[in-house]
């Protein structure tokens, strides 16, 4: 009886460490989010642009250019057709730019949408600036309804060399109405 009494006690033992051990790695899954995209934003390699709007400037670099290449997606769930007015351009760094893109909501009711982008190379994301954007509000579109969606934006003048090609891409996902205003 001692033997199954001792048996018992490890195997207590064995299931709390193990459950502990479950809980542990849970929680550093948990915090592996936060602390990925802290080291993101330390070493720039997120590819994410800012949410506010840059201000324009008046230095044009016209001894080099920058091809700005564009692309859409949907998120699956939203029935919704998204897409730029073109696909590339090929711009002078701090020279202003303005492109669209066009949406419409195929589906029978009411729809709202919102655009996140990202950039790539992910170091480039740093030196693409938004004038003005679709992506900094959400998009209510009625049932049937098109609008296009202006992009204004510059190249910074103090993109690297080697940085000769950058991609902004936007996912348009389904985003709640924002709240009425009173």
């Amino acid at each position: 009886m001692d033997s199954d009494q001792t048996n018992e006690k490890t195997n207590n033992r064995s299931a709390v460490k193990l459950a502990f051990m479950a809980l542990l790695m849970f929680g550093f899954a948990f915090a592996l989010v936060p602390l990925y995209d802290v080291f993101c934003d330390i070493t720039g390699i997120n590819g994410k642009t800012s949410g506010e709007a840059a201000e324009e400037i008046n230095q044009v670099d016209f001894s080099r250019t920058v091809t700005v290449e564009f692309i859409a997606y949907i998120r699956p769930g939203l029935n919704w057709t998204f897409k730029p007015e073109i696909k590339r351009i090929t711009v002078h760094p701090g020279e202003t730019k303005t492109i669209s893109y066009s949406a419409e909501n195929l589906s029978l009711w009411k729809a709202v949408g919102q655009a996140v982008p990202s950039v790539s190379p992910g170091l480039a994301a740093q030196y693409l600036n938004k004038i003005e954007c679709f992506c900094f509000n959400r998009q209510p579109l009625a049932a049937g309804a098109r609008a296009e969606l202006p992009l204004v934006f510059y190249v910074d003048p103090s993109i690297p060399d080697d940085i000769n090609t950058m991609t902004l891409a936007y996912t348009l996902f389904e985003a709640k109405p924002e709240p009425a205003t009173q």
